[in-house]
């Protein structure tokens, strides 16, 4: 059985991106452990001339390298993802590369009917960067639309259409996990390009 880290994308007290991780940590226990990981106690990302990273992240960096895989789940401001998911990103790539490498799956709930799909692609974006390098499923976003109505009261995803993609692309995650661990080809260089990426000028 794999274990999953599923990043609540939003600092929010009241979130249905983190309902929608709630449902899949116990849809999905039957095959698999998944742990929801906060991100709204982190501090605001800046540099430092040490590059010291706060305590919270180096432990959500132990736990995304020990994982087989990550889940994402994002709202949508402003036709992109949150700032405390980019903070929780940079973090998570400044002296810390867990993502490298690391298959991950993007899910999104969104209050309208769109279903967080503008965040998800800016999303991508930003994991295919230099210093995160992560490995996204493809194809593969969940998109769950008016989020608001979209559980019943026992936390279950009230539509049979929404369970049922879920449960496929989850499959499909599954299997993909399983792939990316023979293109470990270019692992260790991978890593090693991670830590010496830098837009700071060396002369």
């Amino acid at each position: 059985m794999n274990k999953y880290i599923a990043i609540v994308g939003s600092n929010a007290d009241k979130s249905t991106n983190r309902q929608l991780l709630q449902y899949m940590k116990q849809h999905f226990a039957p095959v698999a452990e998944i742990e929801l990981m906060e991100i709204k106690d982190l501090p605001v990302y800046a540099k430092n001339a040490d590059r010291k990273t706060p305590e919270q992240a180096l432990e959500m960096a132990k736990k995304i390298d020990a994982a087989a895989g990550v889940i994402i789940a994002t709202p949508e401001y402003d036709h992109s993802v949150t700032a405390a998911l980019l903070n929780a990103l940079s973090w998570l790539s400044y002296s810390v590369h867990p993502f490298v490498d690391k298959p991950v799956m993007i899910v999104g709930a969104s209050y309208g009917a769109l279903g967080s799909s503008r965040a998800q692609g800016h999303l991508r974006q930003v994991l295919d960067s230099p210093e995160l390098k992560a490995r996204v499923m493809p194809s593969s976003d969940f998109l769950l639309s008016h989020s608001l109505t979209a559980f019943d009261d026992t936390g279950n995803l009230i539509d049979a259409d929404n369970t049922k993609l879920l449960d496929g692309l989850f499959q499909d995650f599954e299997k993909f996990v399983e792939i990316t661990k023979q293109l470990n080809g270019t692992l260790s260089q991978d890593k090693v390009n991670a830590t010496n990426v830098s837009w700071q000028d060396k002369k």
